[in-house]
């Protein structure tokens, strides 16, 4: 059976930017192991659009950019979304039975399926089906924006702590 994980770099008041910190290099390489490790993901429409940028090559790439796309590129992708009709290359369109499709894609599969997205992370959390929460804590504050829970926290239980390079700690929770 898969594992459903819902990891996200995060603000120190809690909030989700792509566009406000990126990871530094120590942290990228991380991403890109975990990218490597992973069966896919499990997108909602809007983190869906912006992975998209990892479909094609780009000239500015350095190398972990270019490891980085290789890994998004070989996994599986669900796409949630009521109004796309089409996805790109290696994903899946899932239908509105939000909760029996993912029950059927963790029983149909084994490995880590990373969950990407706060709205849809706050679906299967409501719907019991997130085995494991990543939090990516980096010192910034942003202020406002989307928090990376959606919305109610639910009770957890931290399972680990780690450092990544110099100002990362991630966070490893899981479900109470």
């Amino acid at each position: 059976m898969a594992k459903l994980v819902f990891g996200m770099n995060v603000s120190l008041d809690g909030y989700v930017d792509h566009e406000r910190f990126a990871p530094d290099p120590s942290l990228f390489r991380h991403f890109i192991e975990e990218a490597e490790g992973q069966l896919g993901s499990i997108y909602g429409r809007n983190i869906y659009e912006i992975m998209r940028y990892w479909d094609e090559d780009h000239e500015d790439w350095e190398p972990e950019g270019a490891a980085f796309a290789a890994a998004w590129r070989k996994q599986r992708k669900w796409v949630v979304s009521r109004t796309l009709e089409t996805v790109g290359p290696n994903a899946t369109l899932v239908g509105d039975d939000l909760k029996g499709a993912v029950r059927r894609i963790k029983a149909e599969h084994a490995g880590e399926i990373e969950v990407a997205g706060p709205t849809l992370a706050q679906s299967l959390t409501e719907l019991g089906l997130i085995d494991e929460y990543r939090m990516y804590l980096h010192p910034v504050v942003l202020g406002h924006g989307t928090g990376y829970f959606a919305g109610a926290r639910p009770p957890l239980t931290l399972l680990s702590h780690e450092r990544i390079g110099d100002n990362v700690l991630r966070l490893v929770y899981s479900p109470a």
